[in-house]
């Protein structure tokens, strides 16, 4: 399904949970409340997953209108609803008194941007690991 709207998006979301997995494991020995910790980071990895798989639909829409009636979509619209979002969430959750730590919020939700940049590397490694597999590897 997410292949269909994006070739790289399967990767790109790989790589957001694998950086949530590796700031789980990795955070857990240095914060005094675990849940706030926890909650906060699944929380952030969740809208940056959001806000992935948001910015494909919203470029293969782009793509598509261009091609097919030569005019551009609301993109813009979808960018600022996309951070209206995302400013929401932090709101709610220190409005409502969550019991999630905003700052590690704000470091789930940069997965997003370790993850893009690390989407090559992971992808080369992928490519490998189907080639030991004997499965036939698709070059993108």
């Amino acid at each position: 399904m997410l292949k269909r709207i994006n070739r790289v998006l399967p990767e790109l979301i790989a790589g957001i949970i694998l950086y949530g997995i590796v700031l789980q494991f990795t955070g857990m020995w240095f914060v005094s409340d675990k849940q706030q910790y926890t909650f906060g980071l699944w929380l952030g990895i969740l809208l940056a997953v959001g806000m992935a798989v948001n910015m494909a639909i919203v470029i293969l829409d782009a793509v598509d209108g261009m091609a097919s009636t030569g005019r551009t979509v609301r993109t813009g619209f979808w960018s600022v609803l996309r951070y209206v979002v995302v400013v929401g969430v932090f709101a709610a959750v220190v409005y409502f008194n969550v019991p999630a730590n905003p700052l590690v919020m704000f470091l789930g939700i940069m997965g997003l941007k370790v993850s893009a940049y690390l989407q090559p590397q992971l992808h080369k490694w992928i490519l490998h690991v189907q080639k030991k597999d004997g499965e036939p590897a698709d070059g993108i």
